[in-house]
């Protein structure tokens, strides 16, 4: 059920840009019925794969695509937040933001990012926004040392859970205008492990419900017996 529920969800956001795909980590468990001689398989933990996604020109230059292994910092509404999703839009109050409205946060300032919304906007590979050839703020671009501790907030933000995880500057990464990140999602491939798992699904709800007739018919017979 939890690896069917893993890939129903990329399915489900395999046209989410910035999406990063979730996958398990099995182990194996010995029941003590069995001694250790029998060996089952268990869902250690999950685990979501950071690799790049697909980068493709949208032609909106309201959208970027990070290559490299940064993150984009916004505001959280409990702190910062990080993503990879680059589609970006202008607030009714000139606040840049991603499409789900979290405020990008300037990388001198910290604050939010403030723009005139109705001229157009350039942004240098460095993250640097101009409008009317004057430079207005800048993305604020992080990587972590150890990505273990995001945890997903949403479909294409993450939450950082160790302080002592501390983001710095992403000096290998570069922002590219009026391309858009979709994400990691090997469609085909979770497509076919879904449709496997599902069979396998249905074989264990076969074998429990054999299992459960042989229990009733155990008992009519002893009950038969008895009379």
């Amino acid at each position: 059920m939890q690896s069917l529920d893993l890939l129903a969800n990329n399915l489900a956001n395999s046209a989410t840009a910035g999406f990063k795909r979730d996958t398990e980590y099995y182990g194996l468990y010995s029941s003590e019925e069995s001694s250790g001689d029998t060996q089952l398989p268990v869902i250690e933990r999950e685990w979501t794969d950071f690799s790049q996604g697909t980068v493709e020109a949208s032609g909106n230059p309201m959208d970027v695509a990070l290559m490299g292994s940064g993150f984009l910092v916004v505001n959280g509404s409990t702190g910062p937040l990080y993503t990879r999703n680059g589609n970006l839009q202008i607030l009714a109050n000139g606040t840049l933001a991603t499409a789900d409205g979290y405020a990008l946060q300037d990388a001198v300032t910290g604050n939010a990012i403030q723009l005139a919304a109705n001229k157009p906007i350039e942004i240098s590979t460095g993250g640097v926004i101009t409008q009317d050839g004057q430079p207005v703020g800048q993305l604020k671009v992080v990587e972590f040392k150890n990505l273990k501790s995001l945890t997903k907030l949403g479909n294409a933000c993450f939450q950082n859970t160790d302080a002592t995880n501390v983001p710095v500057a992403a000096q290998s990464t570069q922002v590219q205008q009026g391309k858009i990140e979709g994400s990691n999602v090997p469609v085909a491939e979770a497509a076919m492990r879904l449709v496997g798992v599902m069979r396998q699904f249905e074989m264990l709800q076969k074998a429990v419900g054999i299992s459960s007739e042989m229990d009733t018919k155990t008992i009519q017979e002893v009950a038969r017996v008895g009379s």
